[in-house]
């Protein structure tokens, strides 16, 4: 399809098995950056006519492809927003999904040809990015907010109007542990590092709880999110890191029970480290929340990451000292 200067392309509700290895891949982070895009400009749902609907969203495979699928036995249009390969939300707080883009998008591609009404449905969650007034101004088309998730548009569709649990933005099980697979891949070589240092310094119980936190810490915070008693991520991340310390550091301090003394110094470190290093995990996952807000993230970040650093330092001295202790003794032997 075409109008006098620039092409409509022509897509489908159906979701391909490529498709959804596309997502997986962009779950894990694979080529995040420049893989999971879409061209921008007009695209054709089944067999869209002049009075059919104008649908906007962003050039992230992910969410071009949630539209498309909630529009299945539907004819429309999708107007993609160039928002280099990020998601609506993220996109809108950048401003690559905003009034300038979709001005310059729906003059570039001649939607005012295309359809005859001047109505355009965005994301609820784009509306950040978006001067509705403005883009009214420029290009004559009026915006509505539509929906927070795509797959509430065919509700949304029957009466044209966002009931409050459309609107509301929510971070369920199933939302919080989609998160977790990028944020394993994203530890792995850090995982590596540290277990090869901690391996010096703790031998295998020192790999063995360096993997539970690196990888532990992000599974246990998205599972019980909500149940953690606290309302900071660094918190919430610190008893999550101290509960995976205490095996540890229990079962090294009976190991060790000949001396009290030399017990703590073996144990103490796990109750030091793994809670600090599961605290400064957990706040790298504000960015992956709903609920957290700029705000909040600073007053963590100057809250805790100097309790983080003094207590990593405190049980690093702690091990290399009972590193040195046990050489020591080795030789005496």
């Amino acid at each position: 399809m075409s109008t006098p200067s620039n092409q409509i392309f022509h897509s489908t509700s159906t979701l391909t098995f490529k498709d959804r290895w596309d997502h997986i891949t962009a779950r894990l982070g694979w080529q995040r950056t420049n893989r999971h895009r879409v061209d921008p400009g007009l695209y054709a749902i089944g067999n869209p006519n002049p009075q059919s609907p104008v649908f906007v969203t962003a050039n992230y495979t992910l969410s071009f492809d949630a539209v498309r699928s909630a529009l299945k036995g539907m004819d429309a249009y999708i107007l993609v927003l160039n928002t280099k390969g990020i998601n609506v939300w993220c996109a809108a707080g950048k401003g690559s999904f905003g009034t300038f883009e979709l001005a310059r998008r729906i003059e570039q591609t001649e939607l005012a040809k295309v359809v005859s009404h001047r109505v355009l449905i965005l994301p609820q969650l784009g509306a950040s990015g978006v001067s509705a007034h403005e883009v009214k101004k420029q290009t004559g088309f009026l915006v509505k907010y539509g929906t927070v998730r795509a797959e509430d548009i065919p509700d949304y569709m029957k009466t044209g109007e966002a009931t409050p649990k459309m609107r509301q933005v929510r971070f369920d099980l199933q939302d919080r542990m989609v998160l977790v697979p990028v944020e394993l891949v994203n530890l792995f070589l850090p995982l590596i590092a540290a277990g090869i240092i901690f391996y010096f310094l703790g031998g295998w119980l020192g790999v063995g709880a360096t993997a539970a936190t690196v990888w532990g810490v992000p599974i246990l915070f998205f599972l019980l999110f909500p149940w953690i008693p606290t309302r900071d991520f660094s918190t919430k991340g610190f008893l999550v890191g101290l509960v995976l310390a205490l095996p540890f550091a229990i079962s090294t301090f009976l190991r060790h029970n000949s001396s009290i003394w030399f017990g703590l110094l073996k144990a103490l470190p796990f109750i030091l480290t793994m809670p600090a290093v599961g605290g400064f995990i957990s706040l790298n996952f504000t960015g992956s929340s709903p609920v957290a807000s700029r705000t909040g993230v600073k007053k963590e970040i100057f809250s805790y990451i100097p309790v983080m650093a003094w207590l990593a330092g405190i049980s690093l001295v702690m091990f290399l000292t009972s590193a040195i202790l046990t050489w020591i003794g080795v030789l005496h032997v």
